[in-house]
């Protein structure tokens, strides 16, 4: 008998803004599933949020380091996606300074779907995508 897998639960974010106590990332489960697959075939990952058009807005995930961020890019939030006891598998999450500016008010919680999205993102060859999904934040402290 093979030992179970380790359960899929939201992971939300630590806090990385300087002078917030509020998270403003989470990954859902079936996402959290997909980056722990991924982890284990290229090791660390990391996420951009950019405010390209098309496929340029969609997070993207890339093997950490593969995607430059500049002094201007926002880290919101950094994301461990090991099963509880096990190493970490810190994920970062960046945003463009652009597009933080609009969604400076929302909370982002990254799914996972069926679908095609962009060629650079690892997902996308196994026929799904990564897709935020935000709402409003209450607060910010």
């Amino acid at each position: 008998m093979s030992p179970a897998a380790p359960a899929l639960t939201t992971v939300i974010a630590a806090v990385t803004i300087p002078g917030e106590t509020t998270p403003r990332v989470e990954f859902t489960p079936a996402a959290v599933g997909t980056l722990r697959e991924l982890w284990s075939e290229v090791g660390p990952l990391m996420f951009h949020q950019s405010g390209g058009c098309c496929d340029g807005s969609s997070p993207m995930c890339f093997p950490a380091g593969e995607f430059i961020t500049s002094d201007r890019d926002v880290l919101l939030g950094r994301l461990d996606i090991a099963p509880a006891g096990e190493t970490a598998q810190v994920v970062d999450f960046w945003m463009s300074a652009e597009q933080f500016e609009y969604w400076s008010h929302t909370f982002l919680t990254v799914d996972l779907v069926p679908g095609r999205g962009s060629g650079f993102s690892l997902e996308a060859p196994r026929g799904v995508r990564f897709l935020i999904r935000s709402r409003l934040m209450d607060s910010f402290g």
